[in-house]
């Protein structure tokens, strides 16, 4: 596709890293990630010398697989300094947005590593974004997406819930929107983003939950999230409980569906009819 648009193409991650000074991946999970940074024909795969300054990785995976890929970068030497840099630099840096905001260019990141090659970054977030926001040491722009993720998830439950409630108490999903959009339960799932077909145009609850954020990735960061909370020693009564609801949503046949079809299809809301 990209050959055909006349852009450069390479056959290997590793040909794509010997002929650029930025490399930015964004993959589904923590195994192809580490797959194309130190597989065969990977990015690293050159021995201990890097032509890319800057490796970013927009990937939504485990902080632990962050850190160890920045430890690894760490190892490289440049073959040509950049500035006053001998050494390459790698970002974890997720977004948050959708497929919407990607062609928008209005994403925001989430920044972990070494302060000064985030700032030195910006430049390059800021074409594919409106926000960028630095987390703190390598692994903390991972660890901020999946807590983002976390709680998405579960609004977007606890609003198709509610929803779905006020239906079978006779209120209609319309009158409990706009009852939420201007109370203290508003959030970006009632407001920005309701799972109520015939609601809101231009979001996946009006075309069937086709596009958007697949639920089995949705699944996959709620796995995430609950090993991390294991991991830190956290309580996670909420994150288990999505987490139930999402794998049980894929095991159904709807794992391609956009997360919020838990409304209908979990929940068995009902469609709104159409504003006359």
């Amino acid at each position: 596709m990209f050959s055909q648009m006349g852009v450069p193409t390479k056959k290997t991650p590793y040909e794509v890293s010997e002929a650029s000074d930025v490399v930015i991946t964004m993959l589904p999970n923590s195994a192809h990630v580490i797959d194309v940074y130190t597989g065969p024909n990977g990015l690293l795969h050159g021995g201990k010398l890097l032509r890319p300054w800057l490796l970013l990785d927009s990937s939504t995976i485990d902080p632990e697989t962050s850190r160890n890929l920045s430890a690894t970068v760490s190892n490289y030497i440049l073959k040509e300094k950049k500035g006053d840099w001998e050494k390459p630099f790698k970002l974890d840096a997720p977004v948050s947005g959708s497929v919407t905001a990607a062609e928008a260019g209005t994403l925001t990141f989430m920044v972990g590593g070494l302060e000064e090659a985030f700032l030195a970054a910006k430049p390059l977030l800021f074409s594919m974004g409106k926000s960028a926001i630095y987390c703190g040491g390598a692994g903390s722009g991972s660890a901020a997406k999946i807590c983002n993720n976390l709680a998405l998830a579960v609004s977007m439950l606890g609003i198709s819930e509610a929803l779905a409630l006020g239906q079978s108490l006779g209120v209609s999903a319309r009158t409990l929107t706009n009852i939420f959009n201007c109370s203290s339960a508003r959030c970006w799932s009632s407001d920005a983003y309701n799972p109520v077909p015939g609601l809101m145009e231009g979001v996946p609850s009006s075309r069937d939950y086709n596009g958007g954020f697949a639920s089995k990735l949705m699944a996959k960061d709620l796995n995430l999230a609950v090993e991390s909370a294991k991991l830190a020693g956290c309580k996670y009564p909420l994150t288990s409980q999505a987490q139930k609801i999402y794998t049980e949503l894929c095991s159904v046949g709807h794992e391609a569906k956009d997360f919020s079809c838990a409304f209908h299809h979990y929940y068995s809301g009902m469609d709104e009819p159409h504003d006359k």
